[in-house]
């Protein structure tokens, strides 16, 4: 029987600009291609954990507007129960504003919108929804207050929690302690530390485990990710590809590593289908599009065995 996850996060549309550079303070650079798609941590992450396999339920808030409805569309479709994604008629749907360059490397500004009405109030209406899951994923495109009462009916229910702390000047260090995984990439891990030097890897894992987390995982890039829960240390290769698009690809990671833990897969296992799942992800332009199904990343690791 397939895993179930419940996300509670953001919905954003995602407004994408391919540029031959990043502009400096004060400069304008002339883009090229401008596309939209649909995105948002929460709904990227919902996704991604869907096409792996899992039953998803999203909590969420969308606006009131044409974006709402297109998202509303697209999430239905990929299989997700949306009865917890609450319309927001005052507000506009959330939206990233995103710059990718050559090699896929990209910058994001986002404009919270509906997720910012995502409430306390919300999460206890999808209480049921938290308690029935084998895993809760949350991220920081919502208030720490509604991360907070998620985390709370979860410890209640004995579900393990997921929390993605990006970005983690939005995530209050005092989640921490109530978080079963925590994943973060080396900025995220330096911004919780409240870190201005630099320090390897594995010290920013040891660090971040002290905090509160049960275990931690430091994603890397093209260094692949370690995992660390304050005895054990499992360490993983990327995954060799062409990047085009980074976006999603972090989200990605995060849904496959979600549904393999839930499923039971060993730590090793799982991490490293995580970073099969993100690799894929940077080959295709835009989030959403880009999140892999299982079976292309079933075959990545048949092939990599080979």
């Amino acid at each position: 029987m397939p895993g179930k996850i419940c996300v509670v996060g953001s919905i954003n549309m995602d407004l994408v600009v391919r540029a031959p550079r990043f502009p400096r303070p004060g400069a304008t650079v002339l883009g090229g291609v401008f596309e939209t798609y649909p995105g948002g941590k929460g709904a990227n992450q919902a996704v991604a954990a869907s096409r792996m396999g899992a039953q998803v339920t999203l909590v969420g808030c969308l606006g009131g507007d044409d974006e709402g409805s297109r998202m509303r569309g697209v999430l239905a479709a990929d299989g997700l129960d949306i009865h917890h994604v609450r319309t927001c008629p005052e507000a506009r749907t959330g939206v990233a504003v995103i710059t990718v360059v050559p090699g896929g490397e990209n910058t994001i500004v986002v404009a919270p919108g509906a997720n910012a009405a995502l409430s306390p109030a919300d999460v206890d209406a999808a209480a049921g929804a938290i308690q029935a899951a084998n895993m809760l994923l949350l991220q920081g495109e919502i208030t720490s207050e509604a991360n907070q009462s998620a985390i709370e009916v979860a410890r209640r229910a004995e579900v393990p929690v997921l929390l993605n702390a990006g970005p983690a000047e939005n995530v209050s260090p005092d989640l921490l302690a109530g978080v079963g995984l925590l994943v973060v990439n080396r900025g995220e891990a330096a911004t919780l530390l409240g870190l201005t030097e630099e320090v390897p890897a594995t010290g920013l894992a040891r660090r971040l485990a002290g905090l509160g987390p049960e275990s931690v995982v430091v994603t890397l890039g093209e260094e692949g990710a370690l995992y660390f829960d304050g005895t054990d240390l499992v360490t993983m290769e990327a995954f060799p590809v062409d990047p085009v698009d980074a976006t999603g690809a972090g989200d990605a990671f995060v849904g496959a590593l979600a549904v393999l833990r839930v499923e039971g897969a060993r730590v090793r296992d799982a991490l490293r289908a995580a970073c099969a799942a993100g690799a894929l992800a940077t080959r295709i332009v835009g989030a959403n599009p880009s999140l892999p199904p299982r079976e292309q990343v079933e075959k990545l690791l048949a092939g990599s065995r080979s």
